[in-house]
């Protein structure tokens, strides 16, 4: 699990510099990664963003510095990179519900966010079926929503999503005018901390004339690892993600490529139903 391993160097490398200019590049480049397959491999395994994580580790830290030293609040937020004591007093009262003054001041609950660590352990005993395609760019259309990744958010948003248009007939007219994929659902547009992203129902682009209220992407030409996901939704696809992230990747010697991430589905099947037959497609590079 030499990639799991990669992933504990660059958690030591921001635990050694909480208190410098954090910047991606470093970071990923401590763990050999690309930036973005760094931080597509960050958030998938611990649920935070990387920009996430170190500001709840330097708000963490700084609480500590303010109650148990003669730290003074304008220095301890200059020092873990915050422009002026009132950015730092409103993202320390939104993690821990008290100004920093109050903090410093009487004896207060705090939150903690402790290092990440990983237990890294050779599985291996159960196998991982995929496939590589060559796929040339191709056009989608569908409807799409802007997300945020902060706290599951995006999860919740996504579920709703596909509830109204399931509800709606969307999906259903879909399915009358998809492509040879079928429905698909598509991660991409992410914004530079992997903290925003937009997320499309649709299918690979069928018919001439869209609905006014529908949208037409281009999905670039890319290789794709491809893996099947058998079981009903929503529960199957999730443990099919954190396998490729936690063992298939780590194992392969591939990485994540810049890129949209699909799900697609099988048209004219109950999605909850234990045989229920999905995808998870996801662009890569050696």
């Amino acid at each position: 699990m030499e990639g799991l391993q990669r992933m504990l160097d660059s958690i030591e490398y921001m635990e050694c510099n909480l208190s410098s200019d954090l910047v991606i590049d470093d970071i990923a480049a401590a763990a050999c990664m690309s930036k973005f397959h760094f931080q597509r491999m960050f958030s998938m395994l611990t649920g935070y963003t990387v920009s996430e994580y170190i500001r709840n580790r330097r708000l963490t830290v700084a609480a500590q510095e303010l109650v148990y030293s003669e730290a003074k609040v304008i220095d301890t937020a200059l020092k873990y990179g915050y422009e002026s004591p009132e950015s730092f007093s409103k993202a320390f009262r939104k993690i821990h519900g008290i100004s920093p003054l109050a903090a410093k001041r009487q004896s207060q609950s705090l939150k903690a966010y402790p290092k990440l660590s990983f237990q890294i352990q050779l599985k291996g005993d159960v196998e991982m079926d995929y496939r590589i395609v060559e796929k040339e760019a191709f056009k989608v259309v569908g409807k799409s929503i802007r997300t945020n990744t902060i706290g599951g958010e995006n999860n919740r948003n996504i579920a709703d999503f596909w509830k109204v248009s399931n509800q709606n007939g969307f999906v259903n007219e879909l399915e009358h005018n998809c492509g040879p994929l079928g429905v698909v659902g598509i991660c991409m547009d992410f914004d530079k901390d992997q903290e925003n992203l937009t997320y499309l129902i649709g299918a690979e682009k069928n018919i001439d004339q869209l609905p006014s209220d529908w949208e037409e992407r281009q999905i670039p030409s890319a290789s794709w690892a491809v893996f099947p996901v058998h079981g009903a939704m929503p529960g199957a696809i999730p443990k099919v993600w954190e396998r490729i992230f936690s063992e298939w990747f780590p194992s392969t010697g591939y990485e994540h490529a810049d890129g949209p991430e699909m799900e697609v589905y099988e048209s004219d099947a109950d999605p909850y139903q234990e045989d229920y037959y999905s995808e998870i497609w996801i662009p890569i590079k050696k």
